[in-house]
């Protein structure tokens, strides 16, 4: 059994992933992105596919390629040339890996050390930099100082207001 590639329909993911799984009794992999995103002015976290219109599937080529070519809402099995390319298990491993205790969803957060320099770009101090001092435990929460009018002051604020700034 070889991983291929499947080129799905638009927003059509998450449906052929459950109809190979369930319905063809195939192994899927379907890796999708938790990260905040400003929609219309408002910080949300939304999961996303990591990869949109494609999905990862498992199976036999020879006996399963018309059932799974075939299937509702799939456009195609990704290739070059004549075949469809086969999928290397050590990249889907290494992307179940990178994904951590969730299954299948990937978070992307800025790394940030102690020391870092960071800017502010949420609420009503966006804009300022700042010095990144320590995280708290519940690593959403991060302490940092800010140097107004000729003073430091040390803040706690949202781990999710900040981006690291070019060195």
């Amino acid at each position: 059994m070889t991983w291929y590639c499947i080129h799905a329909k638009p927003r059509k993911e998450r449906r052929i992933a459950g109809y190979l799984r369930d319905q063809l009794g195939l192994e899927t992999y379907f890796p999708r992105l938790t990260r905040r995103k400003t929609i219309r002015r408002v910080r949300r976290i939304v999961t996303e596919p990591l990869f949109p219109r494609y999905v990862f599937c498992r199976f036999d080529f020879a006996h399963r390629y018309r059932a799974v070519r075939y299937a509702p809402d799939v456009i195609d099995l990704v290739g070059f040339g004549a075949g469809p390319a086969v999928v290397d298990d050590q990249l889907i491993a290494a992307l179940k890996s990178w994904a951590g205790e969730v299954v299948d969803v990937i978070t992307l957060q800025p790394r940030l050390h102690p020391g870092d320099r960071v800017e502010i770009t949420d609420g009503p101090l966006r804009g300022l930099e700042a010095v990144l001092v320590n995280e708290s435990t519940g690593h959403e929460r991060v302490a940092v100082i800010l140097s107004i009018l000729e003073r430091n002051v040390q803040i706690m604020i949202n781990r999710w207001q900040l981006t690291p700034k070019a060195k």
